[in-house]
Parts: C-alpha cells; structure tokens; sequence
C-alpha cells in the first residue's frame, strides 16, 4: 500500500477506535464510581446522609450548573451523577442537578460569542444566538422544578418509564451479555488494583479513578467525534437548520449525538450567527435539539450499571430525556412561551453590544457569583 493511501487510511481507522475505546471506558468508570460509593458510604443510607447538604433542591440545582461550569461538560456530570445515583444518592436530589448541568453548559457558547466583541453588530448576533440557550433552560427550570417540588413529576414518570422497560426485557438486571460481561471485567480489574487498601480508602480510589476516567474518555469521544463529525456536521447545519424548526430541532439533535457535546453544537452555530449567516430564529430550534441530544451520554452510561442499583441508574438517566424533551414540546409548542427565550436574548444581546461590562457582568453573575453565593449562604446557614 502507498504511504500516502495507508496514512489516509489510518486517519480514518484510527478515530473510530478511539470512539469505540473511549465508550468502554466511560461504561467503566460510571460502574467503578458506582462501586465506590457503595464501598465507602454502604449504599443508599450512607449516601443520603453524605449528600444531606443537598437535600434542599435549590442547592442541588444550584452545585448541578457549578460542577458543569468548572468542568465545562454537562456530558461529563450527568454521567457522574448517573454513577452516584447507582452509589445511593437520591434520584429527588438528582434530578435538579441534571436541571442545573443544563444551564452550566451554555457558558461556553457564550464565551465563544466574545470572539466577535470588537465588531459590535457580530456581538450582538453572536451573543443572542448564545443566551437564547441560558433563557430557554433557565425558563424550563420555572416550569419544571415547582412541578417536581410539588408532584414528584419528573421522579414519578422516569420511574414509570423505566418499569415499563424492564417489563419489555430490555434493561438487564442479571449483568449477562457481552457489553455488560466486558464492563464487569474492566470494573473487576479496577477494584482488584485498590484490594490491598482498607476499605475506606479503597472505596475512595474507586471514585477518584472513576471520575478521572470519565473526564478523560469523554475527552478523548469528544475529540474523536470532532475528527469524524463536525466538518460534515457543520455542512449538515448549514443546509438543513434554516428549513423550518422541526428540521432545526432534529438537526441540532443529530449534530450533538454525533459529537456527543452540546457546547460543541451551540458553539459551532454561535459564529455562523455572529457573521450573519444564520439568523436567531433558525438559531433557537437548533440549540433545543441539543438540549435532546446531550442526553445520549447519561443513557449510555446508564447501561454500564448492573445489579440492585440497574433500574435507579436507569431512571434518572431517563429523567434527564424527559426533562430535555418535554422541555422542547411544552415550551416551543406554546406561542407565547417560545417568544420568551429569544426576547430575553435579544434584550440581553442589546444591552451587552452597548456596553461590553454589561455582558460581562452577565455571565460572570448567572455562571458564577449567584450560584456560588447560594451554596455560601446555605453552607452559613447549616
């Protein structure tokens, strides 16, 4: 074979495999946190009171955008939340993280949208097709978590949901089959590294390698998808997210399955607005399908977990769907709803443009400050 053919071959080969490693590894190390947690605190009692501090859903939410906004993947923290609920946590208290790791992922498109800050009118296209984003999660979490608070809503469906399945035989409590057969495998080697540890400190090296692993697999999918994926998915958008918004929703669903990172889909569509190329209104549509499709890891790490723990892991997983999908029926289907989130981006957009400390101010405040003071004063008052 000639050395410019095997080279092009290898550049294709060669990401897959990194796709197809990385997804093992992160089934991995969501079992292995799991473990962990059900060495160090002995289940879902221990882990209730280990996760007490959270048990005000408001701070749930509030630690859900903090932990996403320091890590800068919502794929990332929905996994490790997946990974704790096997461990004992709560799915009530998980539930308004999964809510919070939806409004941390938006600030990296709207650090992207700063690239265009020298060209006033770029900005302000830029920014409003990056805060659309931060409204529309910010609005589902009016509707949805009074819901939750008072009805259970979200908790009560999933778990329907995941019963049902089962029912169906498609989630396997037993741990046979190959995929699962392969994870118990790499879980085993895991644990078998920390056997010569007092438990207490093994079960803490289990989740510090689990959560390592997942930051490092998600890392490396990301990167290999980009490889494979986002000059196709860029064309894919181009062409299909101004053809109404079923397409742009759909589109933007596609795009983040296949790149398996939401920041990475709002942020490839925050310059082409910022240039004009693609108005707010296609804008919109597009960032909701990302809403769906981010949910994909939290699902396939869900499938990493077997045993006692399968069906929770499972559920809260399920929860995060539903959560992102009624999100998009209820809010787009009702025209006065829909008409909030991009308002509230183009007012915000206007003012920024105006005076940049504003924007600023902005992000640093919703991202940052009033999150961080939230879990202060909850820490003060306990």
């Amino acid at each position: 074979m000639e050395p410019a053919k095997q080279t092009t071959v290898q550049s294709r080969i060669v990401p897959w495999l990194v796709v197809i490693v990385s997804i093992y590894v992160l089934l991995v190390a969501v079992d292995v946190i799991g473990k962990g947690f059900r060495q160090e605190f002995g289940g879902a009692e221990g882990a209730e009171s280990l996760f007490a501090f959270a048990t005000n859903p408001f701070i749930g939410l509030v630690l859900g955008i903090l932990a996403t906004v320091l890590i800068q993947s919502s794929s990332t923290v929905t996994s490790i939340i997946v990974a704790l609920v096997a461990g004992g946590l709560p799915v009530a208290i998980a539930i308004p993280m999964i809510m919070g790791a939806n409004v941390g992922t938006t600030v990296t498109n709207t650090l992207v949208s700063f690239g265009h800050v020298n060209r006033p009118g770029e900005f302000r296209n830029a920014f409003a097709a990056a805060t659309v984003h931060d409204f529309f999660n910010l609005l589902s979490i009016l509707i949805f978590l009074p819901l939750e608070l008072a009805f259970g809503f979200l908790e009560k469906l999933s778990g329907a949901l995941t019963h049902v399945i089962e029912n169906m035989g498609t989630v396997d409590a037993s741990g046979k089959g190959i995929v699962k057969i392969a994870v118990g495998t790499g879980t085993g080697f895991v644990e078998s590294l920390t056997s010569p540890l007092p438990d207490l400190w093994a079960g803490l090296v289990l989740i510090g390698v689990g959560i390592a692993l997942i930051l490092l697999s998600i890392m490396y999918l990301g990167s290999a998808l980009k490889t494979v994926f986002v000059g196709r998915s860029r064309r894919f958008l181009q062409t299909a997210v101004g053809k109404g918004p079923v397409t742009g929703i759909l589109s933007g669903t596609v795009v983040t399955v296949l790149v398996q990172s939401s920041s990475t889909t709002t942020s490839i569509i925050v310059p082409l607005a910022g240039s004009g190329m693609i108005g707010l209104r296609h804008v919109y549509p597009f960032t909701l399908g990302a809403n769906i499709g981010t949910t994909v890891t939290a699902l396939l790490a869900a499938t990493a977990i077997t045993g006692a723990t399968h069906a929770i892991a499972h559920q809260i997983a399920i929860a995060h769907f539903l959560y992102n999908l009624l999100g998009v029926i209820v809010i787009y289907s009702i025209p006065w709803l829909r008409l909030i989130p991009t308002a509230g981006a183009e007012w915000i957009a206007r003012l920024g443009s105006e005076r940049k400390g504003l924007a600023i101010a902005y992000m640093l405040s919703v991202f940052f400050a009033v999150p961080g003071l939230l879990v202060l004063f909850k820490t003060w008052l306990s």
